[in-house]
Parts: C-alpha cells; structure tokens; sequence
C-alpha cells in the first residue's frame, strides 16, 4: 500500500501511462443524449439497455412510493427495514426468471461479496473465469477460499481444475455477459459440470438481465427458455442499475439459499435496506421489461446495423450478441485518441485501459440502448470511418 507521500508519483505515473481516470459529470437524466460536462453528446458510453433510466412510469412510481412511505429505509432488513415493497418485489424477481427465491442487496458488488464469504471459508475452492468482473475476483478473494482461475471459456481447463480439487466445498463462479467483450458463458455446460463434480455454479448476469431470452428474463431464458433448471446448487445474481434502469441488485435460487443468506450474507445483515421507492420503481420496470419486447427487438436491429457498418474499420470488433459492442484498438493512447476524435464530433464512448483489460488490448466499449436511433447508429458510424480514414 502506498505511503501518503508516495501518492502524486504514483499518480503522475498513471498519467504518463494514459490510465487516469476523471469524472465526467452529467447534466439531467440518462438517455442516448445527454449533456455532460457543460456539451451535448450522443452517448454509446451507458449501461441503460433497454432506455429505461429515464422512463417516466419509472419516475412516477419512485414519487408515489416516496410520497407514501418516504425516501430512506432507516434500518437494515432485520431490524425494520424491510418493507413491503422490498418484498413485493423479492416475490416478483423469483417469478420472474423462474427460480423459487430471491433477495435484494442494495449493489451487485455487495451481492457477490455477501455470497462468496456466505458459502465459502478457508475449506473451500472458487473456479473462476480469468475474465471475471472485478466484484467476483474480490469476493473470491475476501472469502478466504482458494482462487483458482481458468482461461476465459475453457470448459476443459475448467474440468481439469475441478476433477484435480480435493476442496470441501467448490464454486464455479462466471459472468453471464463478460463486461468488457460482450460475449456469453455456455451455462448449460457450466450446470453439468458443476452437477458433476457437486459443485455451486454462481452466475453473475448484470449484462443479461433484462435484455436476454424472449421476455428479458436473462441468461437462464436464452439457454433454457421456459424450463428453468431448478438445480439446487444453482446460484443467480443480476443486478438492476442496468436493464432494469433503476438501482440494487438480487440473488435468486433455492429457498434453502435465500435463508442462509438472510442468516450468513454480511452484506445484507449489516447494511440498511434500499429506499422502497427504488422497489417500487423497479416493480414497474419489470412489468414493462415484460410487455415490452420492442426493445429487445430494436437492440437485435442496432446491433445488426452497426457490426456491418463496422466492417473495413482498422480496428477489431469483438464477436458479440449483446449490447456491449467492443472496438480493440490496442494501446492505451490510441483508445484515447479515438475516444478524443468522437468526442470532437459530439459522440461519448469511454475508452476502456488496463487494468479493467488486459495490456495491449485497450478498447472503445460501445454500448447500444433501445433509446439509441437508426440514425444514431449511423451518425457513429460515419465518425469511425472519418477516423479511420484521417
């Protein structure tokens, strides 16, 4: 850990590597046009799926809640913070995709610490994808547990790390939708391996939620449609800053799991519950997630347009069915540069560097939304190639 005196070094060192990082500020609500730091943009650079942030119905239920039963919860679930609302919507996400409970925390990130450390101790293993997003790796870590990782998407490395384990207690844990490339995890496998060598299988899906399988209802819907799996040692996380368009997250699973967190997940006995009017608001989101397949449908139509038009770039687009459309560029300063030239042309993509990626594979993280246009799709499209082409 660095000494105090130790801090504009090393700081000055991330900016002559190009990894500083600054806070940009936004300037109303989120949408595919927004305001940030005083100019406008058209932005590829948000989470927001299905362009439900900035919906009204999601707005109005947060004010009637709030209006009803006020803004903070005031205590943790176990005291007397768990509100109607907040179970309510327990109910509704276990309906939702397929599973027989489910528990709110109030991140993803808190989710998957209070998870790992609730299942693990020193007696255990975690088999985790190298590409794994950094909430897992922490978890992981934090639960005292071996960390064993395998190469991004090799089920044979995957079996072989876990038929050479003699661990009490073993977890296969993964992204549903990798962050940063795009891509999906084979659950079904993941399933059969973990069946196979008695083995929790914990799915991290804040990519896939909302924006997967016919309803939305995420990874578990595209790989098994109707008939989710009801393994007992199957674990599900998605989080609801993102698709969803509101705040929080949950874990579904065995009703047997939910108690044992409620009992064991530090991060939800020690925290104060969310505001109920988040609940609310994301009651409502389900619904409309639900009712809704137009955005789904215009995502599938975007992605489309923009993979063709992207064909001929110099840089490399990274194979992918989701939202998260990668562009590798390569080095630090060239991702920058690139995120500099749209900048200029009124665009905001986040150029993405180690170590959230790997050396020498430093990107533009394209992120499409139903609220984006054909003409959006477009206008970026004639930016890269003016790029390009400079």
């Amino acid at each position: 850990m660095p000494a105090a005196t130790e801090l504009p070094g090393l700081l000055a060192g991330l900016e002559a590597g190009g990894l500083k990082r600054r806070r940009r500020v936004l300037e109303g609500g989120q949408g595919a046009h927004v305001r940030v730091d005083g100019q406008d943009y058209l932005s590829f650079a948000s989470n927001d799926y299905l362009g439900l942030a900035n919906h009204p119905e999601l707005t109005v239920a947060a004010q009637l809640a709030a209006a009803r039963h006020g803004v903070g919860a005031g205590a943790s679930h176990l005291l007397t913070g768990h509100h109607a609302l907040h179970h309510r919507l327990e109910a509704d996400l276990a309906a939702f995709v397929g599973l027989p409970a489910a528990l709110l925390f109030s991140t993803g990130y808190m989710a998957n610490l209070g998870v790992l450390t609730a299942l693990l101790g020193r007696e255990g293993t975690v088999f985790a994808d190298r590409l794994n997003h950094a909430s897992l790796v922490d978890a992981a870590l934090l639960s005292r547990a071996r960390h064993v990782r395998y190469p991004h998407l090799d089920l044979d490395a995957l079996d072989r790390r876990l038929t050479d384990s003699d661990a009490k207690v073993k977890l296969i844990a993964t992204d549903a939708v990798f962050s940063m490339d795009g891509d999906i995890a084979p659950l079904p496998e993941l399933l059969d391996l973990a069946a196979r060598h008695g083995a929790w299988l914990y799915v991290d899906d804040a990519h896939g939620f909302g924006v997967l399988g016919r309803e939305g209802r995420g990874s578990l819907e595209h790989f098994f449609s109707s008939s989710i799996p009801s393994h007992p040692a199957l674990v599900y996380m998605a989080t609801l800053g993102k698709a969803a368009g509101v705040s929080g997250a949950f874990v579904a699973g065995s009703t047997e799991l939910i108690e044992w967190l409620v009992h064991k997940a530090r991060t939800y006995v020690y925290t104060t519950a969310m505001p109920p009017l988040l609940a609310a608001a994301t009651s409502r989101s389900l619904e409309l997630i639900r009712a809704e397949p137009w955005r789904r449908e215009r995502l599938a139509a975007l992605i489309a347009r923009l993979q063709a038009g992207m064909a001929g770039l110099p840089w490399r687009p990274l194979p992918s069915r989701t939202p998260i459309q990668p562009l590798l560029v390569g080095g630090n300063a060239a991702a920058l540069d690139l995120a500099q030239g749209l900048r200029e042309r009124g665009i905001l993509i986040p150029a993405i560097r180690p170590p959230t990626v790997s050396e020498g594979t430093a990107r533009l993280r394209i992120s499409l939304s139903a609220a984006h246009s054909g003409e959006d799709v477009a206008r970026l499209l004639t930016a890269l190639h003016e790029l390009a082409a400079a």
